[in-house]
C-alpha cells in the first residue's frame, strides 16, 4: 500500500488580488483540479476582481465573476509550499523553506480586456511550466 502524495500548495499574490493574482490562481486550478491547493490574495485587496481579467478569462472558458479579493495572511503564506509574487515587492513575508518565485508582470489595473489577454497567455504559459516542475500534468 502506498502513501498518498501530499498535494502542492501554491499561493499568488499582487497588489490587488484582482488580476495578474486572480489569473494565475484560476489557470491553476483549472488545469490540475484538486492535485493542487491553489490560493490567492493581495497586500492591499482591491473590492472587486478586475472587469477585464474576468473577460479575458471568459474568452479562454474560465469563469472567475464570482471570485472576491483576499487579503494576504502570514498563515496563507505559511502553509504554502510555493509562494507566487507578482509586482508586491517587500510586503509578502518570507519563511524558510518555502519556495518563492517572482513572476515579473505587466499590472492589468485599469487596462482594456485587449491589454490583458498578453498578460493572461504569458500567466497561462508560466502556470503550465509551474506544472510540470511539479510534475503534475495538466487535465486541459
Amino acid at each position: 500500500m502506498s502513501t498518498p502524495t501530499p498535494r502542492p500548495s501554491v499561493l499568488f499574490v499582487c497588489v490587488h488580488n484582482a488580476g495578474r493574482s486572480q489569473m494565475g490562481a484560476a489557470f491553476l486550478s483549472h488545469l490540475a483540479g484538486d492535485r493542487v491547493e491553489v490560493r490567492s490574495a493581495g497586500s492591499a485587496p482591491a473590492d472587486t476582481v478586475n472587469a477585464a481579467v474576468v473577460e479575458a478569462m471568459k474568452e479562454v472558458g474560465i469563469e472567475i465573476s464570482a471570485e472576491t479579493p483576499k487579503i494576504l495572511t502570514t498563515d496563507a503564506v505559511r502553509s504554502s509550499d510555493v509562494v507566487i509574487t507578482m509586482g508586491c515587492g517587500d510586503t509578502c513575508p518570507v519563511f524558510p523553506g518555502k519556495r518563492y518565485l517572482d513572476w515579473r508582470l505587466t499590472d492589468p489595473a485599469g487596462q482594456g480586456v485587449e491589454a490583458v489577454r498578453p498578460i493572461r497567455d504569458e500567466i497561462e504559459h508560466r502556470v503550465r511550466a509551474l506544472l510540470a516542475d511539479l510534475t503534475i500534468s495538466p487535465t486541459a
